[in-house]
């Protein structure tokens, strides 16, 4: 440490004395001491550890004047009654988009939150009985009637739903997987890892593109505990491939009576085959096969809130419900209320694929998508102030995903709104966009703002016009 940063250390800003400007504003008034004086410290530590990696730069390191950091502490302070989780506009063509909270609610599911919310609930109560009752009885019947389930458990994600599965079936055990089935998904999430922290052993079996049914049958043993099939999720293994469906899984189980899982990862209720998309098994066909358990998540192709459900037959999911990991992993009372509300749409299809926007997004028709870009973009060219200089909008073919992991291999024909500033690169309009109080996303590609309307709703329309004139009008002043 030289002389220089030993006199900046001694000269450091004291934080009483920045407390004692601080408490004097009005904004400030009212919070409590102790957090003032950690953002006090704070600065104060920002400021050592840069003077401490200041040696040998070159570039002389000056302290900000004790009303500077003062300002700097009561930037943090103010900043804590900034939320930090916010609605955001999806522009990016991404239906569910993980890093953008994935499936939004329908209306109704929404409203039956709040309601739910603003008050007490029969959460554990039951009406008719007068006496205590089980969460998971709200959305039982609805789930087993809609899949051909016999019995139904609701967790907080399906990573939880697998976990819970997997510990109460077959911890201290082994599950055979095949080898092309042990994946990764976001956030590394891995399938072995999961199984290694349930107390289950695995085993894998045939090779990363191709597992046979006799593949499995080598594998069972005294020590089997469970068959796990596991949805590849977001990627797919084309050409030299073969695999065992759930129905020869089914009847290979049974006669080694072994129960078999089903990790459907996305879980659909409805055959988006009909709507140009790639097939996707149902949930119903996998119960339908006879698999003794199925999971998969809510907020994917559901899309409903984050969930994992676990459907499947009543003796397996009794010993699931008693395990005491349950307790740890339940659903809360707002997931629940939301949950219940979209799956009462599915109880009519139409309504669903309408009003739940995952649906919607996914099978909305190329020429209706059109239109609505075309509403977007005459929108935008009124956004324009007055004396700016030039906007060039012009409607750009491309494609969308479904994002979350699901349907990786189909790309969705879409209409894109692209958008040029003269004078400003798509970059800085994009941070500019991104920086707004609500956030619009979007992407960027050959200096071009691209705006998909496939995963904006029409009342998001006026919101991002909104916030483009206001980009403009502050560039201009």
């Amino acid at each position: 440490m030289d002389d220089h940063q030993k006199e900046l250390l001694k000269n450091l800003p004291k934080i009483d004395e920045m407390m004692l400007r601080i408490e004097k504003r009005e904004s400030l008034a009212g919070f409590p001491r102790e957090i003032v004086k950690e953002a006090c410290r704070s600065v104060v530590d920002d400021l050592r550890g840069r003077i401490l990696a200041d040696r040998g730069k070159g570039v002389p390191f000056r302290l900000p004047t004790p009303e500077k950091a003062a300002d700097r502490a009561a930037e943090i302070v103010e900043g804590y009654r900034s939320y930090r989780l916010r609605r955001v506009i999806n522009a990016t063509g991404v239906i569910l988009h993980t890093n953008l909270g994935r499936a939004p609610l329908c209306r109704e599911a929404i409203e039956r939150v709040v309601e739910v919310a603003r008050g007490y609930s029969n959460l554990e109560y039951d009406l008719e009985k007068g006496e205590r009752g089980l969460r998971y009885d709200h959305v039982r019947g609805l789930l087993c009637a809609l899949c051909g389930a016999e019995d139904a458990l609701v967790v907080n994600n399906n990573a939880a739903a697998v976990l819970l599965v997997l510990n109460a079936l077959a911890e201290g055990k082994e599950a055979i997987v095949s080898r092309g089935e042990l994946i990764e998904i976001g956030g590394e999430f891995r399938i072995p890892d999961v199984m290694e922290k349930s107390g289950a052993r695995l085993r894998e079996v045939g090779t990363t593109n191709r597992t046979r049914l006799s593949d499995y049958e080598r594998a069972i043993g005294p020590e089997t505990g469970i068959i796990l099939k596991v949805h590849t999720s977001n990627f797919r293994i084309m050409g030299f491939t073969e695999e065992a469906d759930p129905g020869s899984l089914v009847s290979l189980g049974k006669k080694h009576h072994i129960p078999v899982v089903d990790d459907l990862g996305s879980g659909c209720l409805i055959e988006l085959d009909r709507y140009g998309l790639e097939r996707e098994p149902t949930v119903r066909d996998c119960l339908a096969a006879g698999v003794d358990v199925v999971t998969f998540s809510g907020d994917k192709l559901l899309g409903g809130p984050q969930a994992g459900i676990i459907l499947g037959k009543r003796a397996f999911l009794e010993r699931i419900r008693l395990n005491p990991l349950n307790r740890a992993l339940r659903i809360d009372k707002l997931t629940l209320a939301a949950l219940e509300a979209t799956m009462v749409k599915y109880l009519r299809p139409a309504e669903a694929l309408a009003d739940i926007r995952v649906l919607r997004a996914l099978t909305e028709s190329f020429p209706d998508v059109k239109k609505r870009a075309k509403r977007l973009a005459a929108m935008l060219r009124r956004a324009l102030p007055e004396g700016s200089e030039g906007m060039d909008i012009q409607l750009v073919t491309g494609v969308s995903m479904a994002g979350g992991g699901s349907l990786p291999t189909r790309e969705i024909p879409t209409i894109l709104v692209g958008l040029r500033v003269a004078g400003l690169s798509a970059a800085a309009l994009e941070s500019n966009l991104r920086r707004r109080e609500t956030p619009v996303i979007v992407r960027v590609a050959a200096d071009r703002l691209l705006l998909d309307v496939r995963t904006l709703d029409p009342e998001e329309f006026a919101e991002i016009r909104d916030a483009l004139r206001a980009v403009l009008v502050e560039r201009k002043a």
